[in-house]
C-alpha cells in the first residue's frame, strides 16, 4: 500500500485474492494483508472505494476526515466510504507490531491507495 520504513506495508507482494465483482460492472474486489511494525504509521490517502478494515493483530488507531478517532484492537473492524480521506492509520503500540485485512470494492483498474496533500 505505501512503501518506506515508518509507513504501514502490505505484507504481501500482492493481493490475497482480486477478483472481478461480475453482479456489479466495473468493480472488483481486492483483499490485501497490512502490516505496521510498532510505531509506524500511514500518510493521508484515500481509497475511492468501500473499503472494509478487520484487525487480525495488535491494535490500530484510524480516522477518516471528519469522524472520530478510534482504536481498534484484534478482532474488530473499520469501515471507510469511497469518499472518506483516511487522515489517521497507524499502529496503536511503540513496541508491538500489527496485522490488518482490509477488503475493498472499487472500481476495476483503479490504484488501491491515492496520497492526498
Amino acid at each position: 500500500v505505501f512503501a518506506g520504513p515508518s509507513f504501514a506495508q502490505q505484507q504481501r507482494p500482492g493481493p490475497l485474492l482480486q477478483t472481478p465483482l461480475n453482479d456489479l460492472p466495473d468493480r472488483e474486489g481486492v483483499m490485501l494483508v497490512v502490516a505496521y511494525a510498532p510505531g509506524a504509521a500511514s500518510p493521508k490517502h484515500r481509497h475511492n472505494a468501500h473499503t472494509f478494515v478487520y484487525v487480525l493483530e495488535g491494535s490500530v488507531i484510524m480516522q477518516v476526515e471528519g469522524g472520530e478517532r478510534v482504536t481498534l484492537a484484534a478482532g474488530e473492524a473499520f469501515y471507510e466510504t469511497p469518499e472518506d480521506i483516511h487522515v489517521v492509520s497507524m499502529n496503536a503500540s511503540e513496541t508491538e507490531p500489527a496485522r490488518i485485512l482490509v477488503f475493498f470494492v472499487k472500481q476495476q483498474g483503479a490504484p488501491l491507495s491515492i496520497p492526498v496533500p
